[in-house]
């Protein structure tokens, strides 16, 4: 019989150290070329949108697809399972606490992969609750991390998350730049991290925005950076802001443009010198939830939860 998963059931299932080794060998079926990823698409609905996103990844004899109706309300997130050898339902899972968790362990394995040697310090733009999972993986990525600067815009949030975080609540975009590993995790249309502001060496992951009108990084993070890559190429040059603005205006070229698959399966060294600004675009892909969910309907099943439909 499939299992029905709710949000509280996913969280009970699935910890920051399991979204990180799931993310991480879905890269590497990737890079095997087992999984087949379709990108998301997206279909206008009043007052917002459904977004549909698909993969099979024959590496774990699984398939599924991933859907969510956003809007001005809010957002409501289902992924359907399936076997990929008998066809048969697995699952059916609410997936909002499922794509956190994924967001953030793409963050992360780019950090284990590209954060320069001896990396300590982690800043975050964005203090919603994707930057939760993005402070919480790369901490399992990188244990060496003993620092954390949070910024955003508004106060309360800021200071809350610090808090919570064990953390600063940093003083300005600026402050939280300064890190060795940049996280921006941001709904904001226009730029929040400039290059000027990022020290040698920095790796800056930017999560936030997966829309072509919408950018977190100024220009000059491209010009800087000595590597950039992304989760997939294909993606990227539908929805990626932040690459297409800087191909179209001469900054980048795709030819340039690596997917972080690659870094992980030794193709493509990524980090050449300690100081290289390293920049990973993360849209988010349905591999990863694919990959994740195959872990949850597994701890399920082995430890009774959830219900059979």
């Amino acid at each position: 019989m499939p299992l029905y998963l709710t949000e509280e059931d996913v969280a009970s299932l699935l910890s920051p150290e399991d979204a990180l080794e799931a993310v991480e060998g879905s890269f590497v079926r990737i890079a095997e070329g087992v999984v087949e990823n379709r990108p998301r698409y997206r279909h206008r609905l009043e007052g917002g949108q459904l977004a549909v996103m698909s993969a099979a990844d024959l590496g774990l004899g699984v398939a599924g697809v991933k859907t969510y109706a956003a809007g001005r309300g809010g957002a409501s997130f289902v992924l359907v399972l399936f076997d990929a050898g008998n066809h048969s339902l697995l699952a059916v899972m609410e997936a909002d606490r499922l794509g956190q968790l994924r967001t953030g362990a793409a963050s992360a394995v780019a950090a284990k992969y590209l954060a320069r040697e001896g990396a300590r310090s982690l800043g975050v733009i964005g203090c919603g609750h994707q930057a939760e999972t993005q402070v919480d993986c790369i901490r399992a990525a990188l244990p060496s991390l003993d620092r954390l600067v949070v910024y955003c815009r508004t106060e309360e949030p800021r200071e809350e998350f610090a808090r919570r975080k064990g953390g600063e609540a940093g003083e300005s975009y600026q402050e939280a730049a300064a890190q060795d590993v940049v996280v921006t995790i941001t709904t904001s249309r226009d730029p929040v991290l400039r290059g000027e502001w990022l020290q040698p060496g920095a790796l800056v992951c930017a999560a936030g925005a997966n829309r072509p009108e919408a950018r977190e990084l100024d220009n000059a993070v491209l010009e800087r950076a000595a590597f950039v890559c992304c989760d997939s190429k294909e993606d990227a040059q539908i929805e990626s802001g932040d690459l297409i603005e800087p191909v179209e205006q001469g900054v980048l070229d795709w030819l340039e443009v690596h997917e972080l698959a690659e870094v992980v399966s030794g193709q493509v060294a990524g980090r050449q010198s300690p100081d290289d600004i390293v920049v990973f675009k993360s849209n988010g892909i349905a591999a990863w939830d694919v990959a994740l969910a195959a872990v949850a309907v597994v701890r399920a099943r082995e430890g009774g939860t959830g219900r059979d439909l």
